[in-house]
């Protein structure tokens, strides 16, 4: 890693529920600009910790920043720098493109002039220019997709969380979409992402398994190939149950 500081640094970050370890001492660093993925199964803990990352769950011991910000002191200032999209559509279908973007524009209080240079960013961003007065509940998936992301990075947050973005959209549009998580990841947007879609891991810089609460592996995607499966064309499902098999075993 460089020098720089991380956009996310997190150090023995723990969460407990009761007798029931979450999220078990759990160590990384992201850099600016850099898109990672955060794979795990169900249970593993992912949603734990993007919710401690987002300022939403309080840690049980550990620490950790992002975009600077102590993620149990200033859950606050986080949730002034990041973006998030949830795998539940959660934009308002009786709106039009334009009524949920302007809505979003007001929860995060931009000013007038500053609303309209970004809508008209963002409609061009997601390709939704022409479509403003169309309701959002007769947009298709994939557009549906693109006016999410669209309001997640309206106030052009630092650090944008998507979990599970993708899911029941189509290749095309998923291909679409992450066109334009690497767009944005060349202006500087670091970008972590929980998937089940192996091809789109693949798309990230590095990647970190989570299992039983713990990082059992974290590396690029090409790195962890050989590591886990001793060649560079072993595909990331083989790599993800070997890693997972391998931790059931130690």
């Amino acid at each position: 890693m460089s020098m720089a500081p991380l956009s996310i640094d997190v150090r023995d970050l723990t969460k407990k529920f009761g007798s029931f370890t979450a999220v078990d001492h759990v160590s990384f660093g992201v850099e600016k600009g850099e898109i990672f993925g955060f794979l795990g199964p169900n249970g593993a803990g992912k949603s734990t910790t993007i919710r401690m990352l987002c300022g939403i769950l309080s840690p049980t011991s550990g620490q950790g920043t992002v975009g600077g910000f102590s993620i149990a002191a200033q859950p606050e200032e986080i949730k002034k720098i990041i973006g998030y999209m949830s795998q539940k559509f959660t934009l308002y279908s009786d709106l039009t493109v334009a009524e949920n973007i302007e809505f979003h524009g007001g929860i995060h209080r931009l000013a007038p002039a500053r609303l309209k240079e970004r809508k008209k960013w963002v409609l061009a961003m997601a390709g939704l220019e022409g479509r403003e007065n169309i309701l959002t509940r007769d947009l298709s998936g994939g557009w549906k997709q693109r006016l999410a992301l669209g309001c997640a990075i309206l106030h052009k947050p630092e650090i944008l969380f998507l979990d599970e973005p993708t899911a029941s959209v189509d290749p095309a549009s998923r291909r679409d979409f992450w066109q334009l998580i690497y767009e944005l990841s060349v202006q500087g947007t670091t970008t972590f992402v929980t998937s089940h879609y192996m091809d789109e891991v693949e798309r990230c810089h590095r990647i970190a398994i989570i299992y039983d609460g713990r990082i059992i592996a974290i590396g690029p995607p090409r790195e962890l190939k050989v590591r886990f499966a001793g060649r560079e064309s072993a595909s990331l499902e083989e790599v993800f149950v070997t890693a997972i098999q391998g931790a059931r075993t130690s």
